[in-house]
């Protein structure tokens, strides 16, 4: 697996990647890891965002209103 050494650091950002990685209840290497792959991540398909907060069976049937038959449209005109 590869490394990565991050320089120039402000303290303002180590201070809250520990505050972070406290919160988390991880070290802060493991939360920079976990902020590392969510950024590059591919974004959520909406389908996929659907399925998630609705679920598999969610939804419902809607009935549709019953249509009369009609003429066709004469173009020729």
């Amino acid at each position: 697996m590869a490394s990565l050494s991050v320089r120039k650091l402000d303290e303002e950002t180590l201070s809250r990647l520990r505050i972070r990685a406290a919160t988390h209840g991880v070290s802060m290497e493991e939360e920079a890891r976990r902020i590392l792959k969510e950024a590059v991540s591919a974004p959520e398909r909406l389908g996929d965002l659907a399925v998630r907060i609705f679920g598999v069976k969610g939804g419902v049937d809607l009935p549709l209103p019953e249509r009369m038959p009609h003429e066709p449209v004469d173009l020729a005109e």
